[in-house]
């Protein structure tokens, strides 16, 4: 039998939860998991109760953080031999701008919190 848990509000954790998931599914959670670089509990627990994620940057995250992109690069190529269609490209661009531009307005946001 396993032994009482406490979180760091000192609550036992004694409750379990289980929920069943497809296989690509498993794959994107445990993507998730590694590049957010805590823990799988804590991660879906997070999640689940609409809690931001923070992300510390370290070795690990860092790590994961370039596997994926490895992996992403791959599967470019792979469908860059099979298929020549610009259609992905062009998705893959409109994210990648969108993504910078959050990432500006998140930094703008920030700066003029500051002052």
């Amino acid at each position: 039998m396993s032994h009482k848990a406490k979180d760091n509000k000192n609550r036992w954790r004694n409750k379990t939860v289980g929920f069943r998931v497809s296989p690509e599914e498993w794959n994107q959670i445990e993507i998730c998991v590694r590049l957010s670089g805590i823990p799988k509990q804590d991660y879906i627990m997070s999640k689940l109760l609409d809690k931001e994620v923070t992300i510390t940057p370290n070795p690990r995250v860092f790590k994961a953080l370039r596997n994926e992109i490895v992996s992403v690069s791959e599967q470019l190529e792979r469908l860059e031999k099979l298929d020549k269609s610009d259609d992905l490209y062009e998705v893959i661009d409109h994210i990648a701008n969108l993504l910078d531009g959050l990432k500006q307005d998140l930094f703008e946001n920030r700066n003029k919190k500051s002052n």
